[in-house]
Formats: C-alpha cells, sequence, structure tokens
C-alpha cells in the first residue's frame, strides 16, 4: 500500500511515501545500496538501468543512467549523506542535462522500520535546488517514485 503528498500539483516540492514490503530491513537496506540490487529497480515502470555504479559511504557517489521506454536516457548522480544500516539512509540526488549540468538537487530520507515481519519503508524526497528546466521532470516525481518502489517490491520477492 502507498500513502502519498504530491510535488508540483500541490505547489510542495516534496514527496513523501510510506510503503510496506515483506522483507527484513536489512534485506530492504540492502536493495538501496548495492548496485546489483539497485540497477533492477531504480526508475519508473518500463525504464532500464543502462548503468549503475554506487559507492555505499557517507561522501560517496552514485551515478545511473536509466532509459526510458523511447530510448531517452536520463543520467543522474548522487552522493550518500548520512548511512545508518538497517535503519536510515540519505543520499542527494541530481538529474543531470545533455550538458552534464545538474537541473535539479533532491534530498532523499528513507527510514526502514521493521513493522509486522516485513519492513516499512518511510520516503521523503525534498527537491533542494531547481533550475528553469526542471518543472517538467518534477511534475512527474511523485508518480516516478510510486513506480520504483513498486518495483522494489517486484525485486524484494526474488531475493
Amino acid at each position: 500500500m502507498v500513502f502519498g503528498a504530491g510535488v508540483m500539483e500541490a505547489g510542495l516540492l516534496e514527496v513523501c511515501l510510506t510503503r510496506r514490503v515483506a522483507a527484513s530491513p536489512d534485506v530492504v537496506f540492502a536493495a538501496w545500496i548495492k548496485k546489483e540490487h539497485l540497477a533492477k529497480w531504480w526508475g519508473p515502470k518500463g525504464f532500464t538501468t543502462l548503468m549503475c555504479e554506487v559507492d555505499a559511504r557517507i561522501g560517496g557517489a552514485m551515478m545511473i543512467e536509466m532509459c526510458s521506454p523511447d530510448g531517452v536516457v536520463c543520467p543522474m548522480t548522487g552522493r550518500f549523506v548520512t548511512i545508518d544500516r538497517p535503519h536510515r539512509l540519505v543520499f542527494v540526488t541530481a538529474a543531470i542535462d545533455g550538458a552534464g549540468t545538474p537541473m535539479f538537487e533532491v534530498l532523499n530520507t528513507v527510514i526502514f522500520t521493521e513493522a509486522r515481519g516485513g519492513t516499512e519503508i518511510s520516503l521523503v524526497a525534498r527537491v533542494i535546488k531547481t533550475t528553469p528546466a526542471a518543472p517538467p521532470y518534477l511534475s512527474g516525481m511523485t508518480e516516478g517514485w510510486c513506480q520504483s518502489l513498486d518495483r522494489l517490491t517486484d525485486q524484494l520477492a526474488w531475493l
């Protein structure tokens, strides 16, 4: 089940979602920081991961290139701010334009709480920087995160 609040729809620059999954916090946390798992679920439905690099340590970087169903490559970078395994993960992501410039940055805070034989995932994705190129991408942020969490749930069934 997903509960959410919108970004641009409500004039806000934040998405808050909660999801319960049938896997332990350790397993769920690993799915967020291990590239072999992250590459399988990151991004909206229909997107594929072309490249995924993760250096899961405080200050460590991530780089992901996704490909949309219509063939558009969507690169993003990120860096880890807090890693408190298996309870809390904080990282900043930035969508990159064709010139390699960030269009916007998002501070993502994910809390993993043991709940009834599984894990409750609480995600807050807060936009902290924008450029004029950002609005079309941010307008789909809520749906993108919902679909990513759907894909994560499906991936966890195989771990």
